[in-house]
């Protein structure tokens, strides 16, 4: 009874241990940064905006990663998250001052609630945004290992 348990809970987890999906999913800081206090021309940051998914592919397929799909949407998660912060922190740095509604909606809110709004919005995003990456790659990952054939053993 005990090995149904836990093969339901193992089902559940990303085939990845806690440490390798946050180190997967911090690989995509550097562009993060980079893109917000505006570091590199166009040609680093391509490599900063693949580099780190092609590594997270890679490390799904070749290390035979069980469930890539679960592993690599749980590593664009925690990215997500981290983009956020990174967001948050380099806030007016990256936007060159704090940014304001416009339309209809300027001057409409006090400062402090449109500042929130759309921190949160932002921070919305970035998840989403990261959350999507790795949904993309896990299933381009997926893909690729079904492509290999078993190991024999």
């Amino acid at each position: 009874m005990n090995s149904d348990r836990s093969a339901v809970r193992g089902g559940r987890r990303p085939g990845l241990p806690w440490w390798g999906v946050l180190g997967l999913a911090a690989l995509g800081v550097p562009r993060a940064v980079a893109h917000d206090l505006d570091l590199v021309g166009p040609a680093v940051n391509a490599v900063l905006v693949f580099g780190p998914v092609a590594v997270w592919i890679a490390v799904a397929v070749l290390g035979r990663v069980p469930r890539p799909l679960l592993a690599l949407l749980a590593v664009g998660a925690v990215y997500g998250v981290l983009l956020g912060v990174v967001h948050q922190v380099l806030w007016t740095q990256g936007l060159g001052g704090p940014p304001r509604l416009g339309g209809n909606l300027a001057g409409a809110l006090d400062p402090t609630v449109e500042a929130a709004l759309l921190r949160a919005a932002a921070f919305v995003s970035s998840v989403a945004t990261g959350v999507l990456v790795g949904a993309v790659s896990g299933a381009i990952a997926w893909a690729l290992a079904r492509l290999l054939p078993r190991r024999s053993g």
